[in-house]
């Protein structure tokens, strides 16, 4: 039974991203972007779906775009900071801005700017699975032929119950309990854990 509500909820979900007059031209501009393994990935989907399902606009919440791609073939800020440029001018048409990194080289950064030691990830759907929440640890792309891949390392219930809840891999509490708290305000009707639930 479980196996066949993830297969419901997959369903919904690319409906609702086909469906989405925001993310239908994000995914085909994103599709022909980069060489790299990518996702367009957590706030923007997930809040497309919370904006669907409380009745709201599609835009509703949402700031920027998640584009993260793995290239552990070059690691440097300089080739990330060249993707960022080219980004820039593919994604210049978009109602948010999009917000590009290569998850190969979080590592790099992330321990000096948060304060959390953090191993290399060895692929893009290792660093999908230590995002904030089970919710926001989401990522998708378009194939050329039509096709969805998505990764959602904990599933969809969360994301269709509204619910959030800790993913405790990187996120801190301190991390976790403001963006719940920035996520109520902007849609109430989440049912939010406590940390330490």
């Amino acid at each position: 039974m479980h196996e066949v509500n993830e297969v419901r909820h997959l369903s919904r979900l690319t409906g609702i991203f086909e469906e989405s007059d925001f993310l239908m031209p994000l995914f085909r501009l994103a599709a022909e972007f980069s060489p790299h393994p990518y996702y367009i990935g957590a706030g923007c989907l997930m809040q497309t779906v919370w904006n669907r399902l409380t009745g709201r606009p599609s835009l509703h919440g949402i700031s920027d775009v998640d584009y993260v791609y793995f290239d552990a073939s070059d690691t440097g800020y300089e080739a990330e900071d060249e993707m960022v440029r080219a980004a820039r001018s593919r994604f210049a048409g978009l109602a948010v801005p999009v917000d590009v990194k290569n998850q190969a080289r979080v590592h790099l950064w992330y321990p000096e700017k948060f304060g959390v030691p953090l191993d290399p990830y060895a692929s893009l759907e290792e660093a999908v699975a230590s995002w904030p929440t089970p919710a926001s640890s989401l990522g998708a792309r378009l194939e050329p032929d039509g096709s969805w891949t998505v990764c959602a390392p904990f599933g969809l219930v969360d994301l269709f119950a509204l619910t959030v809840r800790p993913n405790r891999r990187l996120v801190t509490r301190e991390a976790y309990l403001a963006k719940a708290e920035k996520w109520s305000r902007l849609w109430p009707e989440l049912v939010v854990l406590p940390w330490d639930a």
